[in-house]
């Protein structure tokens, strides 16, 4: 019995989200032996390499000025700078609490979306929107036992990828989205190469330290084409929801991969996280605000240098 477009998009969001997830363990387990920025580089230079190749074989590349769009290089700047701070906070934190408050991101976006383009936001999602980011302080934890100054490297992320995703919105249609995401990912690329240096400069990887690293970046481009499967039908509103599983997944590797077990702290402030972005999403559809996914910018992500 075929899927229905609704369930079909939702399996897709759950295959893009565990496709990141391990990505974002990956690259965690590889920042044990080597620094951050070397991590940026090596995923960078196959991301570069196979995005470049489909932006190529697709004809994205046949105007490269294009690349030259001030509101291009807005979201690169934005990518940039939530991707160091991302990076760094996953080195330093469980990756379930990482994906916690990068979970806020969506609120984050409503907000800045409000602010900046005027779009209509009404007293409830409003609401939402400070309950979740109070949901984020239950996370960090600020002025108590367990604060790590790491955290707020999370939240410089969440406001870098908000910019990021408000400039995209704003990216005239006639630019190619390859095109977009093959800048991006060679500025990340060139981004490590010179962070290097201040960051613990260059460690000796072996045969598989490499594959590693290549897989985090076929898993992104992965994770990049289910989200668009995902998109291109059904219901945004019953779809985007499964981008929360991307948490489930973090936990479970957490679990299984680092041995962080997740506390009862961490577990309320994702469960007032997910619930607010939850709540901005019935509003949406109750105020007519709702759209079809293929006309959706879909759910915000995390960076991942593309």
């Amino acid at each position: 019995m075929p899927l229905t477009p609704n369930l079909r998009g939702a399996l897709f969001m759950v295959i893009a989200m565990a496709a990141f997830t391990v990505n974002d363990a990956i690259t965690k387990f590889s920042s044990e032996s080597m620094s951050m920025a070397q991590v940026m580089l090596v995923r960078g230079v196959f991301a570069t390499l196979l995005v470049g190749l489909l932006a190529w074989r697709s004809g994205a590349l046949a105007q490269p000025r294009q690349a030259a769009q001030p509101l291009v290089a807005l979201r690169v700047l934005g990518e940039a700078c939530g991707t160091v701070a991302y990076l760094l906070a996953l080195a330093n934190l469980p990756i379930a609490n990482v994906s916690a408050v990068q979970q806020a991101l969506p609120l984050a976006v409503t907000m800045g979306a409000a602010l900046f383009f005027g779009e209509g936001v009404g007293w409830r999602r409003w609401s939402a929107i400070a309950v979740g980011f109070a949901g984020v302080l239950v996370i960090v934890r600020p002025g108590f036992q367990g604060f790590s100054a790491y955290s707020l490297l999370v939240l410089v992320s969440v406001i870098a990828c908000a910019v990021r995703d408000l400039a995209t919105r704003r990216i005239p249609s006639d630019i190619p989205t390859l095109l977009i995401s093959a800048v991006t990912s060679l500025a990340m690329t060139v981004l490590g190469a010179l962070l290097l240096p201040a960051m613990g400069g260059w460690s000796p990887m072996d045969f598989h330290a490499t594959t590693l690293l290549a897989l985090a970046a076929v898993l992104v481009l992965i994770g990049y084409q289910f989200i668009i499967l995902a998109m291109r039908g059904g219901d945004i509103s019953f779809i985007a929801p499964f981008r929360y599983t991307a948490l489930l997944w973090s936990i479970v590797l957490g679990v299984v991969v680092f041995g962080d077990f997740p506390d009862g702290i961490m577990i309320v402030g994702s469960l007032i996280i997910v619930g607010s972005g939850l709540y901005t999403l019935y509003r949406e559809r109750v105020t007519g605000r709702a759209t079809a996914a293929s006309e959706s910018a879909g759910p915000d992500l995390a960076p991942d240098g593309i």
